[in-house]
């Protein structure tokens, strides 16, 4: 019995002291995991001047605003970011017009991941990533709240929207950076048999951050020998506090099997002015050339599109008031008469709600 009583008084502050031990490895194992959870929530109106309410035509070619005379959900999202050392991923959710036209491949709850991927970062000039993720092309996102004009441009709608694959992100100074990945063709979450795309991106900015640039390619073959190329490049500029540019350029061509050379090039122009920190001008003007046919008989014209958007900031609230005019070389647009025109006018008042 008295061997019993010592074995126990020696073991007690023994298993004090490894729970201690074991506690403290736990909170600090729980203090280096972090997540983050973002999200947004926006709806729109849209109204065609052209008024085609007897046509079926809403006189919109580009993503996310289909519609006419009516309220529509834009799209609810949910961002998960969860980080643990050197390794992190992220699930990204979308539910709504936004998320299913841009997973436009993909059916069921599929449509609804509009990222999923997770990240090794080995040190802090080198990131690995492999999953899916949106596009390094263009200027514009697909999150509303990443924007400041709610209507999409003909370069992003005709251009990729997310690859699936594997990237490294490496950075060879504060100001010079660059990205080489893999991939499966462009939109395809799923390709079996298929071959892949490579993806290239080159950055470089200037010291101080007012000048950044961004060079991107993504090109490939599919297994049907069906060849895609495009080269766009990205600038941003701060002139002030008050006034910053955008620019976007870029240029497509697709082969298909011994058919003729198709192709499509763009190029668009941001101007953004913020008077005060909750209110925000951005006038776009886009010049989208496809008599070429680069978007296999979408467009098939050139157009110039002017769109005039103001940002209106409550808290974590913004409302988008847009008027754009759409200008084609040839009749493109539908009046209600039936008849073709060259230009179309729409007015469009979102509220994009962030978090």
């Amino acid at each position: 019995m008295l061997r019993k009583k010592l074995v126990a008084a020696l073991a007690a502050p023994a298993l004090a002291l490894f729970i201690a031990n074991s506690t403290n490895a736990q909170d600090s194992t729980a203090a280096e995991k972090k997540t983050t959870i973002t999200g947004s929530v926006d709806a729109y109106y849209r109204y065609s001047f052209l008024n085609a309410k007897d046509i079926p035509s809403t006189n919109n070619a580009t993503s996310f605003t289909n519609s006419h005379n009516s309220f529509e959900i834009g799209m609810a999202s949910v961002k998960i970011d969860h980080s643990f050392g050197k390794v992190s991923g992220v699930l990204d959710l979308g539910f709504g017009t936004r998320a299913k036209e841009f997973s436009y491949n993909d059916d069921g709850i599929s449509a609804a991941v509009k990222q999923a991927y997770v990240t090794y970062a080995p040190s802090d000039k080198v990131k690995f990533t492999m999953g899916k993720f949106g596009t390094h092309v263009g200027y514009e996102l697909l999150d509303p709240q990443l924007n400041r004009n709610y209507s999409m441009s003909y370069m992003f709608s005709y251009g990729p929207f997310f690859h699936t694959g594997l990237k490294a992100d490496i950075s060879i100074s504060d100001n010079v950076s660059f990205m080489v990945g893999v991939a499966n063709p462009t939109d395809m979450t799923s390709a079996s048999f298929e071959k892949k795309f490579f993806l290239g991106q080159f950055h470089a900015a200037t010291k101080d951050g007012n000048l950044s640039g961004y060079l991107n390619f993504v090109g490939g073959k599919n297994m049907a020998e069906d060849k895609s190329t495009q080269f766009d490049l990205v600038v941003t500029g701060k002139v002030s506090d008050k006034f910053s540019v955008g620019y976007n350029g870029t240029t497509r061509s697709l082969q298909h099997d011994k058919d003729p050379k198709q192709s499509f090039w763009g190029s668009a122009l941001y101007l953004n002015f913020d008077p005060s920190s909750m209110v925000g001008l951005t006038l776009r003007g886009e010049l989208f050339d496809d008599k070429d046919n680069g978007t296999d008989g979408y467009i098939g014209t050139s157009v110039f599109a002017t769109t005039l958007s103001a940002n209106i900031k409550i808290d974590g609230l913004t409302i988008i008031p847009e008027f754009r005019i759409d200008n084609a070389k040839d009749n493109f647009f539908i009046k209600n008469s039936g008849d073709l025109t060259k230009s179309g006018a729409a007015f469009i008042l979102a509220a994009v709600y962030s978090f």
